[in-house]
């Protein structure tokens, strides 16, 4: 069951071979193993995928591909699910992000107002970017440690409810 549902929303290996920014990795992907979808390969692509979601960067897709290619994990669930952070979702993870890690350090959330500059940022760094760089790094840990165990897990039950059913047949 997890395998058919995961290869229904899974990119095709063709597209991500020819896409602009994953062309760099060139032979690397054509390594079989990364396009296998097994109980291996799919809870350490969850992992890796959430993980890199939590990443505050651009080009998250390339990174997760980086670490499929490194782990030899599958490529394609790395590479859709860094899409949970996404133009709608982002502010209020990254808010959430902020908020942890101001909670982990023991300080009083600040009140800020986000404004799109290179300046804004750099200024940010050094008021706000502890605190968000801390929970981005446990959120981005604890969610890929949870991906990976839900979908170990859910592998492992369903083969072995297949198991079962072919012995009552």
């Amino acid at each position: 069951m997890p395998k058919k549902l995961i290869k229904r929303f899974m990119p095709k290996p063709e597209t991500l071979r020819e896409h602009k920014h994953l062309r760099i990795f060139g032979r690397l992907l054509h390594n079989p193993n990364l396009w296998a979808l097994n109980r291996r390969s799919a809870p350490g692509a969850f992992a890796i995928g959430l993980f890199v979601a939590w990443i505050p960067m651009p080009f998250q897709m390339v990174v997760a591909a980086a670490f499929a290619i490194l782990f030899n994990v599958n490529i394609p669930v790395s590479v859709a699910l860094v899409w949970i952070t996404n133009p709608l979702t982002m502010p209020v993870m990254f808010y959430g992000a902020y908020l942890l890690g101001a909670k982990i350090l023991g300080h009083a959330p600040q009140e800020f107002a986000f404004e799109a500059s290179w300046q804004w940022i750099e200024s940010s760094l050094a008021t706000i970017g502890p605190a968000f760089m801390l929970g981005c790094l446990v959120l981005g840990v604890g969610f890929s440690a949870v991906g990976y165990l839900m979908i170990s897990n859910l592998w492992k039950y369903s083969i072995m409810f297949k198991w079962q059913k072919r012995k009552t047949k």
